[in-house]
């Protein structure tokens, strides 16, 4: 058999959050990945190569188009009561999702030689070049070409990056606790407890996203499936339409940024019971939404489904466009300030999103997004 060296294996494993829908927690769960039938076996008994599931890149293409839509849309939605409440209920419920997912796709991470390269080429290497290309962009976009390379402070999105990256190494710390998600509660209600924790690799925001992934890990195919019951995807669009109502009574009442987890409680000017309670709320509220969000997902292949496998290029490419728009005073025109503008910036970021999906943009930005990182490990023979 051909040696397949670390180049070849970082050169063809995507990282599994974004790149790779396959469900791949263990071989016995592989073949009941939500939506997928009987496992496939070839001629002589052994396993057929796993099929990407459609219910999972189905997930992941609508939930980018969730973030893409909460980051163009979020300049409209000052000054409109209705706009910032449909970005209250977006962002309530859209990482959530994404990271619930990410979680679910780690599942199978034990830290063998070919899952660090494949974390390393997938993960690593991409925040390292994307936040590199994103300071240069800055220092041209803002006028500021003394802005500092500070690869501690990832740029606007990037954050998810180094928190995926930490997340899927402590991965089997948490498969080996007795209540991992118990756990993960506690270590993100505890940073959000700690305003000393500063801006470094986005530690706060890390932390207090962190649940949602430790819930990924413990779902299994079944809880999917149970969402696709007809009595579940009932009662999910009810929900989802009071989310909307509780979010126009919470505008003038709720900052936003309770949405973002970037800051300690004492940074909102609440009680420390209060921000406890608050931070529980949301957990709840983001899981519930996640789940209603899910429960209408397609389980059979749509014609965005193959869209699905590029949601990492979506991403990380979109950030240069929102921060044109910011920097480009995009939204200056009067006319933008219309009801009916919201729903033409809601159309067009789907439609942004949706193209840096395709396959024409990932083979153009392949170099960036999914670099070859053969040349830094060591070959080892028989691997």
């Amino acid at each position: 058999m051909p040696h397949a060296g670390p180049e070849r294996a970082a050169a063809t494993s995507a990282p599994q959050d974004f790149a790779s829908a396959r469900a791949s927690p263990a071989p016995a769960d592989r073949a009941r990945a939500p939506g997928a039938g009987p496992a496939a076996r070839q001629e002589g008994g052994k396993p057929a190569p796993a099929v990407r599931d459609p219910f999972l890149d189905n997930a992941k293409y609508l939930t980018i188009l969730c973030v893409g839509v909460g980051h163009f849309l979020e300049p409209l939605s000052h000054g409109s009561r209705s706009t910032e409440a449909l970005y209250f209920a977006i962002y309530a419920f859209h990482m959530p999702a994404f990271i619930l997912i990410s979680g679910y796709l780690s599942r199978s991470y034990t830290g063998t030689r070919n899952q660090v390269v494949r974390l390393i080429a997938g993960v690593a290497l991409p925040y390292l070049m994307i936040q590199f290309c994103y300071t240069l962009f800055m220092r041209w976009a803002a006028d500021d070409p003394d802005r500092e390379f500070a690869f501690n402070k990832p740029g606007f999105a990037l954050w998810f990056l180094v928190a995926l990256f930490l997340w899927r190494l402590t991965t089997p710390l948490w498969k080996n606790l007795r209540h991992p998600l118990a756990v993960s509660l506690v270590v993100a209600v505890a940073a959000s407890m700690t305003p000393s924790m500063g801006e470094d690799f986005s530690l706060m925001r890390m932390f207090q996203f962190l649940p949602f992934f430790v819930l990924g890990l413990l779902l299994r195919p079944e809880h999917f499936s149970f969402l696709g019951h007809r009595a579940v995807r009932a009662a999910a669009l009810p929900i989802l339409l009071c989310a909307l109502v509780v979010a126009y009574w919470a505008v003038p009442r709720m900052d936003p940024a309770w949405f973002g987890r970037t800051r300690s409680l004492d940074e909102f000017g609440v009680p420390t019971w209060a921000g406890v309670v608050m931070f529980v709320a949301l957990f709840g509220a983001g899981l519930l939404m996640s789940a209603c969000f899910l429960a209408w997902v397609p389980r059979r292949r749509t014609w965005f489904t193959a869209l699905g496998a590029g949601t990492l290029y979506a991403y990380l490419l979109h950030i240069f466009l929102v921060k044109s728009s910011r920097e480009f005073d995009w939204y200056e025109p009067e006319w933008l300030q219309q009801p009916l503008s919201r729903v033409l910036v809601v159309l067009l970021a789907c439609a942004v999103m949706t193209v840096l999906c395709t396959p024409v943009v990932r083979r153009a930005f392949r170099y960036l997004v999914e670099p070859r990182a053969g040349w830094l490990f060591v070959r080892v023979e028989g691997k």
